[in-house]
């Protein structure tokens, strides 16, 4: 997997995104992330037992975003990319919503991601879909 070296863009517009809370099959929640247009950002590789935790660990995502790694790899499904969050334990938090055809597009999406994650902190009433 190919490492960041923490760098990203300066300029990130977070107006119009949105946390949604998803439940699965098992009755276990998980976030994703929306982009004004609708599509799927990014999403969350833990599942949670509770809406609360889950809404908790996205919150701590973005202010702890510094001492989370991260970066780009093929996807397990052969074909394409993927970018991925994790933290310090090597615990996956988040995952882009898609694969990538092409690894620069897939890179310029997760540096996007991790540049949004402090300002997603400073704005979490307007972010969340309740």
């Amino acid at each position: 997997m190919e490492q960041s070296d923490g760098t990203a863009r300066p300029v990130v517009a977070v107006a119009g995104v949105r946390c949604q809370i998803d439940i699965d099959s098992q009755g276990r929640f998980g976030w994703r992330l929306v982009a004004q247009n609708g599509r799927p950002v990014a999403i969350s590789l833990t599942a949670h037992d509770t809406h609360a935790r889950c809404r908790a660990d996205f919150v701590r995502l973005c202010t702890r975003h510094a001492e989370m790694e991260g970066g780009v790899q093929h996807s397990s499904e052969g074909g394409g990319w993927v970018w991925a969050v994790w933290d310090r334990t090597g615990r996956h938090l988040a995952g882009s919503a898609r694969t990538y055809e092409r690894h620069a597009t897939c890179r310029a999406s997760y540096e996007r991601f991790r540049a949004m994650l402090p300002e997603l902190g400073a704005v979490s009433l307007e972010l969340w879909d309740d």
